[in-house]
C-alpha cells in the first residue's frame, strides 16, 4: 500500500474523527504525516507508529493565521517537503439554525474555522507545495473538505455551516484555476452524513437518526473509511488530471429528488 509513497501530507484536525482515520490511512499508504490539531494527537501518533508509519504532530488553531503559519513551517522543517494539504478541520455548532435565529458568535466561529482555516492553510502551504512539486516532478495536491450541503440546502437549517462549505467549494475552484499550470491541484471532498462523534451529538436518539436517514437513498450513514478513500484518491497521483472539482460521497443524497418522507418513488 504505497499510493502516497515519498509524500509529505499535512492534515488539519487529524487527531480525532475523520481526520484521525485519514492520518492513519495516509501513513499506511506511505506518506509522512503531520497532524495539525488543537487536540492531543498522541493516540493517533501511537497508532501510526505501531503500524509502521511515520508521523509528527503540532498544535494548530486553524482560525489563527499565525498558528497555521507556524504549523506549516514545522511540517517543512520536520520532513523537508510538503506534497499534500488535507484541510479536514471543521465545526458544526448546535446553535446553527436559520438566518433569523443563528447567533452572531456561531456564524463568526463557524466561518473562522471552516473558511478562514482553509484559506490560512492554503496561504502558507502553497509556496512549499510548489517547491516540492518542482523537486519531485509531480503536482502537489490540496484536498479541501466541503460538504454535500455546498450543492443543496440541508434538510435541517444550518445556515452558517452551509454557507461555510459553499465558500470552501468556491475557494477550491479559484485556487485550482490559479495554480493549474504551476504544479498544484486543488479539489473539494463533499461528504454526506457520516456517523462521527461530531454528527452523533446532533443525532442523539433513534428518532433523530431515522429522520436523517429518510433523506439518504442508500438508507444508511457513510463510514469514515468511505470518505477517506475519496480523500486518498484526490491526494494521490490517481487523480493527476483532476483539479477544481467536487467529489461528492453522500449515499445518493444529491442525486435524488427528496420529499419530506424520503426520496421520491416512481
Amino acid at each position: 500500500m504505497t499510493r502516497l509513497a515519498g509524500k509529505v501530507a499535512f492534515i488539519t484536525g487529524g487527531a480525532s474523527g475523520l481526520g484521525r482515520v485519514g492520518a492513519e490511512r495516509f501513513a499506511a499508504e506511505g506518506a509522512r504525516v503531520v497532524i495539525a490539531d488543537v487536540g492531543d494527537a498522541s493516540q493517533t501518533l501511537q497508532a501510526i507508529a505501531q503500524a509502521g508509519g511515520t508521523a509528527a504532530s503540532v498544535i494548530c488553531d486553524v482560525s489563527s493565521d499565525a498558528s497555521v503559519r507556524e504549523a506549516v513551517a514545522f511540517a517543512v522543517e520536520t520532513f523537508g517537503d510538503l506534497h499534500v494539504l488535507y484541510n479536514n478541520a471543521g465545526v458544526m455548532m448546535a446553535a446553527d439554525d436559520d438566518p433569523t435565529n443563528t447567533p452572531d458568535e456561531v456564524i463568526e466561529q463557524t466561518l473562522n474555522i471552516n473558511v478562514k482555516g482553509v484559506l490560512y492553510a492554503c496561504r502558507h502551504a502553497i509556496a512549499p507545495m510548489l517547491e516540492s512539486a518542482k523537486r519531485c516532478g509531480e503536482a502537489s495536491s490540496i484536498v479541501n473538505v466541503a460538504s454535500f450541503v455546498a450543492h443543496l440546502g440541508a434538510a435541517t437549517p444550518q445556515i452558517a455551516y452551509t454557507a461555510s462549505k459553499g465558500a470552501v467549494l468556491a475557494m477550491t475552484r479559484e485556487i485550482a484555476a490559479i495554480y493549474a499550470r504551476r504544479g498544484l491541484r486543488a479539489n473539494a471532498l463533499c461528504p454526506g452524513p457520516v456517523m462521527t462523534p461530531l454528527l452523533a451529538k446532533f443525532l442523539s436518539d433513534d428518532a433523530k437518526r431515522e429522520r436523517r436517514l429518510v433523506h439518504i437513498p442508500m438508507g444508511r450513514f457513510g463510514e469514515p473509511h468511505e470518505i477517506v478513500n475519496g480523500a486518498l484518491f484526490l491526494a494521490s497521483n490517481e487523480s493527476s488530471w483532476m483539479t477544481g472539482q467536487s467529489l461528492i460521497i453522500d449515499g445518493g443524497i444529491t442525486s435524488a429528488y427528496v420529499t419530506p418522507e424520503g426520496p421520491a418513488q416512481s
